[in-house]
């Protein structure tokens, strides 16, 4: 759970956490929030052995984080790693499905896009750019996903080694693109789960124009370089249809 200036957020969901998942332990990954997030983390760590606090120095996005999350539990040996929100806006209590769904996959997805999945109170700008930003994902990248962008999931840790995570240098939430992309490049077995995603009560967005226009410029570039790849699979696997027809005649 990577933080910056979450400290309104961050107990109540842990306890929810803990509450909903006592078989999960919690990292919270805070990037030197000015707000004392990190200070009100090592107390909660203090009192709860299961949670567990990485403080970084520096604020250099979203994929950094994540990836520094991501090492300190590979190198501990845990089975699966889930990516989640500080802001409250994924579900505690949801966490369950993505769990019982790593015993058939690879990675699992909570989706918001699927049916089952949905937002509550979220503005129309943002539901308009989530869904658009996954359409483009889906469409240049070939991805089958319909929550591209979301950032509540699970990831087996053999899963996280195939992909090699550690190259990743997404900043923003294209971070998750990336790794799904990866994901599916590497022939994992990718699922999704419905979600609910409650927009945030304190605190506000780290969304910006320039996570947008990174996103933007990273999707274009993968579905150029990635495209005779793509025409190569759809020619092979039509010949294969056709020769079965034959066959079959």
């Amino acid at each position: 759970m990577p933080t910056f200036n979450e400290r309104q957020n961050l107990e109540p969901l842990a306890q929810r956490l803990r509450t909903a998942s006592p078989e999960a332990d919690l990292l919270v990954v805070d990037d030197s929030s000015p707000d004392g997030t990190g200070e009100l983390a090592d107390a909660l760590a203090a009192a709860d052995p299961a949670i567990h606090v990485l403080h970084r120095e520096t604020k250099d996005g979203l994929g950094a984080a994540y990836r520094a999350g991501m090492r300190w539990g590979l190198d501990r040996g845990y089975d699966v790693i889930v990516e989640m929100d500080a802001d409250g806006s994924h579900r505690p209590e949801e966490l369950h499905r993505l769990l019982d769904a790593t015993d058939d996959a690879d990675v699992v997805l909570g989706s918001r896009w699927v049916a089952g999945g949905g937002t509550v109170d979220w503005p129309l700008r943002r539901r308009i750019l989530s869904q658009g930003g996954s359409l483009y994902a889906r469409v240049a990248l070939g991805v089958p996903a319909r929550d591209v962008t979301g950032g509540y999931r699970a990831f087996r840790a053999d899963a996280l080694r195939r992909i090699h995570y550690e190259d990743v240098v997404s900043r923003g939430y294209c971070f998750q693109i990336d790794m799904l992309r990866r994901s599916y490049n590497a022939g994992l077995r990718v699922t999704e789960v419905p979600i609910t995603f409650q927009e945030r009560t304190y605190g506000t967005s780290k969304m910006s124009g320039a996570i947008v226009a990174e996103a933007i410029a990273r999707v274009t570039l993968w579905g150029i370089t990635g495209l005779p790849r793509r025409i190569v699979r759809t020619r092979t696997g039509s010949a294969a249809r056709s020769t079965a027809g034959s066959g079959s005649r």
